[in-house]
């Protein structure tokens, strides 16, 4: 039996976005302590996400879980020693970007604590012939890869500039860095915009001496549900999230505005600046229409 003092009642605040309020659902009684610092974490779920909120454990931060599988993030937290908030959000409507940064304000007050760390991970990606491919998907993966991350960045670097501190992780991917991506050009298009905005911003941060780090993560493949919503496959080889995560927050501390994780892709990103545009859309196209 566990006496009053040896451990920290601590409670699982399961919120709901609905019609702009914080509406609190259940309370459940948790092991786990109250952190000194926070980060909001979308699409933790599953893959990255979900790998990057428990080693942020180690760093000292609790989490405020975002995505649109509450079930999963229910289990998440259950392995998690610090208090943890859920908000179930789909990030892929138009309003939900604008709304959960309403309802986090909320909590903020609310619970007196203070996001100083932003992962912007949600995000998907679809595999076909540009004519063929679904307007409705692609303008979801526009909504979430773009308009959404746009939206919580502005919001919260604001918020961090106020305090002269604090760290925003932009999840783009290797793609990101290509001229094009045949076959899977709107994802790719969607993440160019997403590491062309991060280097702009910490350009603009360096020039005003702030404490805030901006980084983009460019992973090459990832072994993480990604694949199963693209509907496709990779023929070379990929790594494991918990490595992503890793070298993502060691390069997003030490204040890297690309990361890169593994050493094969930092390499091939090296090499590819010799090659030439064309023949390198040629490539990236080849290896995606494999896929289909």
């Amino acid at each position: 039996m566990v006496k009053r003092g040896d451990k920290t009642r601590l409670v699982l605040a399961r919120l709901n976005i609905v019609k702009g309020r914080i509406e609190k659902e259940d309370e459940i009684m948790e092991k786990n302590i109250r952190p000194a610092k926070w980060a909001l974490v979308t699409g933790a779920s599953s893959g990255i996400g979900r790998e990057i909120v428990k080693q942020l454990e180690s760093y000292g931060y609790g989490s405020i879980l975002v995505a649109r599988r509450r079930s999963r993030l229910e289990d998440l937290a259950q392995d998690l020693k610090f208090k943890t908030y859920i908000i179930k959000a789909d990030l892929s409507q138009a309003s939900s970007a604008r709304d959960l940064c309403k309802k986090i304000d909320q909590l903020e007050d609310k619970e007196a604590i203070r996001v100083d760390l932003l992962v912007n991970n949600a995000g998907f990606g679809d595999l076909g012939f540009f004519g063929e491919t679904d307007l409705d998907k692609e303008l979801n993966m526009i909504h979430v890869n773009i308009e959404s991350l746009h939206i919580l960045m502005k919001h919260y670097l604001k918020k961090f500039i106020d305090h002269n501190e604090g760290y925003i992780l932009n999840v783009a991917s290797s793609a990101g860095l290509m001229p094009a991506g045949p076959y899977m050009s709107t994802y790719y298009a969607s993440k160019a915009y997403v590491t062309s905005l991060t280097c702009g911003v910490a350009k603009e941060l360096r020039d005003k001496k702030s404490k805030v780090v901006v980084s983009a993560l460019c992973p090459g493949p990832v072994d993480t549900e990604f694949n199963d919503v693209a509907n496709c496959s990779f023929d070379i080889g990929s790594i494991g999230p918990v490595q992503c995560a890793r070298e993502a927050l060691e390069g997003l501390f030490k204040g890297k505005v690309i990361i890169i994780p593994s050493t094969k892709m930092r390499l091939a990103n090296k090499l590819s600046k010799f090659v030439p545009r064309d023949i390198l859309i040629g490539i990236c196209g080849r290896q995606q229409k494999k896929k289909i």
